[in-house]
This record gives structure tokens, sequence and C-alpha cells, in this order.
């Protein structure tokens, strides 16, 4: 996995204080290759929140605190929800293949 400690503990800790405590987080993506070089910083976050709206905002809130914390950085958020009607096929693939942090 190609993300320092300090990194996966800022991502941890911005979650759980945007989308709850509860909130889990999963890298997938090319990070998760340590042979690889580059790329985007890709999460899956499943969260307990369920209005579409509080989501919306908790997604942005995250965004401005790891921009904050780990500076200028391409930062992909899939978003998992109770209720959520529409998973495209890159939920399966994260899910299956990312590294829970």
């Amino acid at each position: 996995m190609r993300l320092s400690d300090y990194q996966r503990q800022m991502i941890v800790q911005s979650v759980k204080s945007c989308f709850g405590p509860e909130a889990r987080v999963k890298l997938f993506g090319s990070r998760t290759d340590d042979g690889r070089r580059g790329g985007d910083i890709d999460l899956l976050i499943t969260t307990d929140m369920e209005d579409v709206n509080d989501i919306v905002r908790a997604e942005m809130r995250c965004q401005v605190q790891l921009q904050q914390a780990l500076g200028e950085q391409k930062i992909d958020m899939l978003i998992d929800y109770h209720n959520r009607g529409h998973y495209p096929a890159i939920f399966r693939i994260a899910e299956q293949s990312g590294i829970a942090l």
C-alpha cells in the first residue's frame, strides 16, 4: 500500500469525523499496488448516514479536510450508504480489492 502511516491516519480520522464514528474506509486502485507509481487516492467509504444531502455535505467536508491534511492531491470517493439505489460495477471492484484502513 502506497500511503504513509500519517496519510492513513488522516484519512481514517477525516472519514470518521465527517461520516460518523461507525464509518469504514477502504483504499482501492493503484495505491494498493506497491509496484506502481503515482496515482490518485481512491477510497470506498461506507456510512450509516441515510440522508443524501447530509452525505454530500459530509463528502465535501471530508475532501476539504483531506486536502488540508495531505496537500493538494486527487482523491476520489465512492460512498456506500443504506438505501443506495444504484451500484456501478466499480463498487464491487472496490469492495473486493480494497484494503481496509
